[in-house]
Parts: C-alpha cells; sequence; structure tokens
C-alpha cells in the first residue's frame, strides 16, 4: 500500500502545489487545513488518494489526529498573512507545537521543511531569522527533519514574482535601495517542487539541511531586466540609492504591486542578505533539470497570460467568522432584478466579476476606490482575481474574499479593503417564471460614529455602482443566454428538421 503523508499549508502557494504531484508520484495525502472549504473545489479534492483533514496547529488532538498512520510530513505553513507584525513568534510557537505531536507519532519517520536561503549572523533580516528558528524547532522533537533552503521562488501567483512583475511592468524608472545589487540564485517553483517530492525517495537526504537554487547567481538588478526582456518593455533604468530604508521600499511596494505593507516589508528587509548555495548536495543526491532565469520567467508568464495560474500568494490566511449581523446597526443596500436567462446563465455572469474583467458599471469609481484603500495601507483592487473565470471559496477578488459560493445560485464576497465596519455584498439567483429572479445585497454593519458617517458618504453612490452593477450582470447574462437558446432552437429535438 502506497504510503499515506500529510501536507500542511495545502491552502497555501507550495502547498496547493504539492498536493497533486504527491498524488502523481503514487503517494496517499491527508491535507491538514483551517478552513477545508478552501480545498473543496481544487481540481483533486475528489481524487481517492485525497484526504482533508480539519485542523489547527494550536490544537494538539486535532494535530495527533492528522499524524496517525502518516510516514512522513510536510511543514509549509507560515503565518506572515495572518499574524502580522508578531508573525515570527507565532511561526516559533506554530513549529514547536507540530515538533511535539510529530514526537507522539509512532509512524511518523520524518518532516520535510521548506525554509528560506541567506548568511548566518546578525545580519540576517527578521524574515529568514525566523525561517531559520523554525527549522530549530522542527528539529527540537525526535523526528529526523529534511530541510530544503530556497532563495527567490520564480513562479506565476509567487509573492516574489508578483513585486517584480509589477515594479517592472508599471515603473519605466526606479529609485532603489542599495540592496539591488545584491546577489540571489533564483529558483523555479516547477523545481522546488520537484525537490519537495524527490527527497521522499532518497533516503539520504533524512536529516540534511539541503540548499536549493537555480543554475544562475544574478543581482535583482539583473532580475528585473531579465523580466523587462521578457514582458517585451524596453530596459529600466534602475537608481540606487542609500536613503531607502526597508519601511520605506515596503510602502512603495505598497502602492505599485498588489502586496500589503504589511507582507512587502519583512520581504523587503530578506532583499538586503546574500541568498546563494552554499553547498551543492541537493544536485548531487537527485539531479535535476533545472530552468534557467529566464526560462523560469518565462514559464510564469505564460501561466498567468492564459489564466492558468495553479496558486496564489493572496489563497492562504484564515477567513474571518462572519459577523453577528443580527446585532447592532447594519445597513442594508438589496436590488432585485428579472433576467431573461436561466439561472446557469446569470451564474456565469456573476462569477465574472471583479478582476480583469471590471465591475460591470462605474470601473471609474472602483478604480478610485482601489486607490484609495491602497494609500491607506489596504489591498486596493490590483491583487485581481486567479482566474477570470472560475471562482471558489477562499479566492481573493481584488479587496474582496470570496466567503460563500453554491455553484448556479450563491456568491458571497467579503470586503477586505480598509473600513470603519463590515461589508458584504452577496448575489443569489434563483429560477422565476420567465427566466432568472438576481437578488444583490450590499450589507454593511458600522465601528462607531466613523462607519455610520462612512455609509453616509458612499451612499449616494450606490444608485451608480450597484444599479449598474445589477444591470451590467444582467446584460452580461442574456447575451450567454442567447447563444444556447439559439442552439436550442436549431437542433431536431426541438422541431427541427
Amino acid at each position: 500500500m502506497a504510503h499515506k503523508i500529510l501536507v500542511t499549508g495545502a491552502t497555501g502557494y507550495i502547498g496547493g502545489r504539492l498536493v497533486p504531484r504527491l498524488l502523481d508520484a503514487g503517494y496517499r495525502v491527508r491535507c491538514l487545513a483551517r478552513s477545508p472549504k478552501k480545498l473543496e473545489t481544487r481540481d483533486w479534492a475528489d481524487h481517492a488518494n485525497v484526504e482533508i483533514a480539519q485542523g489547527d496547529l494550536d490544537d494538539p488532538q486535532s494535530l495527533d489526529r492528522a499524524l496517525e498512520n502518516v510516514t512522513a510530513a510536510y511543514y509549509l505553513v507560515h503565518s506572515m498573512l495572518a499574524a502580522g507584525a508578531d508573525y515570527a513568534e507565532h511561526d516559533r510557537l506554530l513549529a514547536r507545537n507540530f515538533a511535539t505531536a510529530a514526537s507522539r507519532s509512532p509512524s511518523l519517520q520524518r518532516i520535510v521543511y521548506l525554509g528560506g536561503l541567506g548568511e548566518t549572523g546578525a545580519d540576517l533580516s527578521e524574515h529568514l531569522t525566523s525561517r531559520r528558528e523554525v527549522e530549530r524547532e522542527l528539529a527540537a522533537g525526535s523526528v529526523p527533519i529534511t530541510v530544503l533552503r530556497a532563495a527567490m521562488i520564480i513562479g506565476s501567483g509567487s509573492a516574489s514574482f508578483e513585486i517584480l512583475r509589477y515594479l517592472v511592468e508599471r515603473l519605466p524608472v526606479m529609485v532603489t535601495p542599495r540592496w539591488v545589487q545584491t546577489e540571489s540564485q533564483p529558483i523555479a517553483v516547477r523545481n522546488v517542487l520537484e525537490y519537495l517530492v524527490g527527497v521522499l525517495t532518497v533516503e539520504k537526504t533524512v536529516g540534511q539541511v539541503l540548499d536549493i537554487g537555480g543554475p544562475e547567481i544574478v543581482s535583482y538588478r539583473d532580475l528585473m531586466q531579465i523580466m523587462a526582456q521578457a514582458l517585451g518593455v524596453p530596459k529600466r533604468i534602475v537608481l540606487p540609492v542609500p536613503v531607502l530604508t526597508p519601511r520605506l521600499s515596503s510602502l512603495w511596494i505598497h502602492l505599485v504591486t498588489p502586496l500589503s505593507h504589511r507582507i512587502a516589508r519583512p520581504l523587503a528587509e530578506g532583499l538586503r542578505n546574500r541568498v546563494v548555495c552554499r553547498s551543492a548536495a541537493a544536485r548531487e543526491l537527485m539531479p535535476l533539470s533545472l530552468l534557467s532565469v529566464r526560462e523560469a520567467v518565462d514559464a510564469a508568464l505564460g501561466q498567468h497570460q492564459s489564466h492558468n495560474v495553479e496558486t496564489s500568494w493572496s489563497d492562504a490566511g484564515p477567513i474571518p467568522g462572519d459577523p453577528d449581523w443580527a446585532g447592532g446597526t447594519t445597513f442594508r443596500d438589496r436590488r432585485t432584478a428579472l433576467v431573461a436567462a436561466e439561472p446557469d446563465s446569470v451564474f456565469r455572469a456573476v462569477r465574472r466579476i471583479g478582476g480583469g474583467n471590471g465591475w460591470y458599471a462605474a470601473d471609474v469609481l472602483w478604480r478610485i476606490r482601489g486607490w484609495m484603500d491602497r494609500l491607506v495601507g489596504g489591498p486596493g483592487l490590483r491583487r485581481g482575481r486567479r482566474d477570470s473565470e472560475k471562482l471558489a471559496y477562499g479566492d481573493a477578488l481584488d479587496f474582496w474574499r470570496v466567503t460563500g459560493i453554491e455553484d448556479g445560485r450563491r456568491l458571497e464576497l467579503r470586503a477586505e479593503m480598509k473600513l470603519p465596519g463590515e461589508a458584504l455584498l452577496e448575489f443569489v439567483v434563483e429560477a422565476a417564471p420567465e427566466g432568472s429572479r438576481l437578488t444583490q445585497t450590499a450589507r454593511f454593519k458600522p465601528r462607531g460614529l466613523a462607519g455610520l458617517l462612512y455609509w453616509a458618504a458612499v451612499y449616494p453612490f450606490h444608485g451608480f455602482v450597484f444599479r449598474g452593477m445589477l444591470t451590467g450582470i444582467r446584460r452580461t447574462a442574456e447575451a450567454l443566454a442567447a447563444p444556447m437558446s439559439t442552439d436550442r432552437a436549431e437542433s431536431p429535438a426541438a422541431g427541427g428538421s
């Protein structure tokens, strides 16, 4: 019988890509997830060899259940998205909990951890220092650990890659910190996944710390020019200056890219450290065909342009619990439209909302709201959406998050923009005598006087935004339904000869 493997962090960027590759290699996989619904729509979720277990690294009992009868466990948890400034301490505690539970498991033979490259010493950034502390906590248990340390991972949807792409795409001239000269050894996400799967069959990797990187050592300035060539834009002018601190750099990244300054700052601080492989042991133990930087960039851009981004940095992180809409003041804007189309066509139109598809009406107002949100530290509109047609529970959608989806019937979005309250946008599609009924409801639960003033300020715009959105969805649904009606009319079953 195939070995059973535990994957923690399966809702994240690497974990979501690792699971199907473990399945392809013949393993049985148990995914530990705080929100199992986030995995239900993955292509591999209904695979016969997949088990999705609800659990939390803060809960020893759920860890014990997750570790039952598994021979290896991947630790791919990083709380930077969820824990904010305290992420390093939170990561240490979670790793300690996991190592303690692993030591109690009679079947577990090893832990596999993906960490970060970087020279040791006092100058190591807080982010990379945190990665090393997690290593030490995991290694402190009785179960052997295999550590893979990687530099920048080049892949569609990775945080570092998205920063690079947006900066190069939007800025012909860049004033950068001195770290732009720092050397790095980027690696394609495809190769990272090959290493992660490969260690399970190479016994000599047990107990090892292995540096993994691509075949080239380049500076971040070089990376920017390689990206410019791949994007087909002119060579970028890069002006390094000594006065840009990691804090200022992170605020600039926040304004220009989809990442918030809270995530950008630890990443920006880490860029000052030289991240180059100091050992070739990984390549010797697991020979791979490593992609060059340009090949990795081209592959990532190809996935992005074909709307085939398998996972994204924005997938990870907790989804807040539902607010108590029944208590306190809650404002509602509810609108209904009758649509001359079947519910499936209406829901297809609803599902296309946001990202590059736009918001059906008042896109200028949406963009202004997105810029306002970016200026005060929110995500703005630049997160877009992972796929232009599909939506799944937990997906980021501009400055919203999908917190409920019933295919063909209901979509619920919760606002992640900076607000003095909690906001929700819901679409419900029902069959009606001559087509469908679409109900669109915006709810806002204000927080204090600021929340009341906010609702009063934005309410006059609802006529443009929400009425226009409803009309745009109706028109799109009817346009989608028209070809289907024509096909049915022309088919022999519909009375044709």
